[in-house]
C-alpha cells in the first residue's frame, strides 16, 4: 500500500503513534472497513531499536505477545525475545496487514476545529479527521533529577534510555541510580561484563522468575491477575503510577536478586538523595538515604506475598504441583554509610535509570488532569471523539504491553465504528460511553 498524502487531506480516524498501540487499532479499524492513516514520528520500532540496550529482551514470555490477528507465531512461546526480534516481531506485523502507515512525519500540534473536526499540523502540513487515537505511549522524555548538573564535568552521565553496553562508558566503577527493571537489568548488565557497580537502591518491588515448576506470569495469567481492570483498584490513581516489578528474561529467564549481587561484590546503596555533600559545595560526594534494608525487604516481601497467592490459587484448585522451599535472603546490609566520594570509589560515569515524563503538550485539547495524566475511561475522553491508548494500566496491566493492548484497540476499534455509525445518523460524535461519562473527571 502506498503511504497516504497528509497535507489537506481528511480522515475519517487518524492514528498518531506506529507501535505496537497504533498498529493494533489500525488492524481492528481495518477490521471493521473504517478508513484511517498512521503517522510514525521516526519509523516503526524505534523506542525498541534506539532505546534499548544491546541485551535487552522482553521480561514476559513470548507467548504473552498477542498482537490482534498476530499472536506469537515461534519457536519458543516460553522464551523472552531478545531486542532484534522485538523489532522483527513489529515488523512482520507492518507486513502482514499494510497499515496506511506514514513514517518520519512529527504531529506537532492537535487541536478541536468548528464543527468538532480535528486539525493536525504536521511537517507536511495540516490535515484534519472526524475522530483521533493518541497512540503515542507514555514515555517520551527521559527524566533526570535537577541534582545531576552538580556532578563533576568529568564524570560520564547518560539516561537508561541511551545506554547500549558497558563498552561505551569509560573505564572505572559505574554507579546505576533507579531499581526499576530497567535500573536492575542495566546494573546486571554491567556487573555481568565485570564493571563494579555502585546500585542506588529505590523502592520497586521484584517478582520471582519460576515458583514451583512454572513461570509466575503463567500462574498470574491463570489466576485472572492479567485481566483484572483498574476499575476494580481503590486506589486506581496510586495504581497506575505504580514502578514495575523487577525480573529478567535473559538467558531464559531469572530473578534478579540485589542481595546475591552486593554478595558477588555489587555496591549497594539507599536512594541517592543529594550531591555535594552536607553544605552543597563537596561535587564528588554523594548522598543516600539510610533505607536500603527497607528497600531490600519490601522488595522480597513482594515477591513472597506473590508466591503466596500462587500457593493459595494450587490449593483451591486442587493443581499438582512440585513444593519449592521459600527464598531465603543470602545477603543483609551492614551498617551502610550514607555518603560517598566520587573519586575514592572510582566511580567515573553514571546510569541515571531515573524513567521518563509525559509531554502531551501537542494536543491542544483539555483533556488531562492536574499531573497532565490523559483524563479517560479506557481510552475514551469526555471530549467526543479523542482517545488514547497504549497508556499503563489504562484498562488492565497489561494495556500498554503486548499482551493486552490489543484488547484495548479492539474496544476503542468498536466504540469509534459506534460513534461513526452515529454520527451519519444524527450528526455528532459521542464521547466517552454515556453510562461512564459521569465517572470522568472535568475541568
Amino acid at each position: 500500500m502506498s503511504a497516504p498524502r497528509l497535507a489537506g487531506a481528511h480522515f475519517p480516524v487518524a492514528v498518531v503513534g506506529g507501535g505496537q498501540a497504533g498498529l493494533s487499532v489500525s488492524y481492528c479499524l481495518r477490521e471493521r472497513g473504517i478508513e484511517h492513516v498512521v503517522v510514525e514520528r521516526n519509523r516503526v520500532g524505534h523506542e525498541w531499536r534506539e532505546r534499548r540496550w544491546d541485551s535487552f529482551c522482553l521480561v514476559t514470555p513470548n507467548w504473552q505477545c498477542r498482537l490482534p490477528g498476530y499472536p506469537y507465531q515461534g519457536d519458543d512461546p516460553d522464551g523472552f525475545m531478545v531486542r532484534d526480534e522485538i523489532i522483527r516481531y513489529l515488523e512482520g506485523y507492518v507486513a502482514f496487514f499494510q497499515p496506511p502507515l506514514r513514517e518520519g512525519v512529527d504531529v506537532t500540534g492537535l487541536r478541536r476545529g468548528a464543527g468538532g473536526v480535528f486539525e493536525l499540523s504536521t511537517g507536511e502540513g495540516e490535515f484534519t479527521a472526524d475522530q483521533v487515537v493518541v497512540a503515542a505511549g507514555p514515555y517520551h522524555t527521559p527524566s533526570v533529577p535537577r541534582m545531576a548538573e552538580r556532578l563533576p564535568a568529568g564524570v560520564e552521565q547518560i539516561h537508561s534510555s541511551r545506554y547500549r553496553n558497558a563498552d561505551q562508558l569509560p573505564e572505572g566503577a559505574v554507579l546505576v541510580v533507579g531499581t526499576g527493571q530497567s535500573g536492575c537489568q542495566i546494573a546486571e548488565d554491567l556487573h555481568l561484563a565485570g564493571r563494579q557497580v555502585h546500585l542506588a537502591v529505590g523502592s520497586a518491588p521484584r517478582v520471582a522468575r519460576f515458583y514451583r515448576g512454572r513461570d509466575c506470569v503463567a500462574w498470574l495469567d491463570d489466576m485472572g491477575y492479567y485481566g483484572k481492570s483498574i476499575d476494580e483498584f481503590d486506589d486506581a490513581g496510586a495504581v497506575r503510577m505504580r514502578v514495575n516489578h523487577y525480573v529478567t528474561g535473559r538467558d531464559g529467564g531469572r530473578d534478579i536478586d540485589l542481595r546475591a549481587f552486593a554478595l558477588d561484590g555489587m555496591r549497594l546503596h539507599g536512594r541517592l538523595t543529594g550531591i555535594g555533600g552536607t553544605d552543597g559545595t563537596d561535587r564528588t560526594r554523594l548522598e543516600f538515604a539510610d533505607d536500603l534494608k527497607v528497600n531490600l525487604d519490601r522488595a522480597d516481601a513482594v515477591a513472597e506475598g506473590i508466591k503466596d497467592s500462587i500457593d493459595a490459587h494450587i490449593t483451591a484448585q486442587g493443581i499438582t504441583a512440585p513444593d519449592e522451599p521459600r527464598y531465603v535472603p543470602v545477603w543483609e546490609p551492614s551498617e551502610q554509610a550514607v555518603s560517598l566520594d566520587l573519586a575514592a570509589a572510582g566511580i567515573t560515569s553514571v546510569v541515571w535509570s531515573t524513567g521518563f515524563t509525559r509531554d502531551h503538550r501537542w494536543v491542544e485539547i483539555p483533556a488531562f488532569d492536574g499531573r497532565g495524566y490523559p483524563m479517560h475511561w479506557r481510552g475514551a475522553t469526555s471530549t467526543p471523539g479523542l482517545y488514547f491508548l497504549g497508556l499503563p494500566w489504562q484498562h488492565s496491566w497489561g494495556s500498554g504491553r503486548f499482551e493486552a493492548v490489543g484488547r484495548d484497540a479492539e474496544f476503542l476499534a468498536n466504540h469509534i465504528d459506534v460513534s461513526r455509525r452515529m454520527a451519519d445518523v444524527c450528526g455528532t460524535l459521542t464521547g466517552a460511553p454515556s453510562e461512564l461519562a459521569a465517572a470522568l473527571p472535568i475541568g
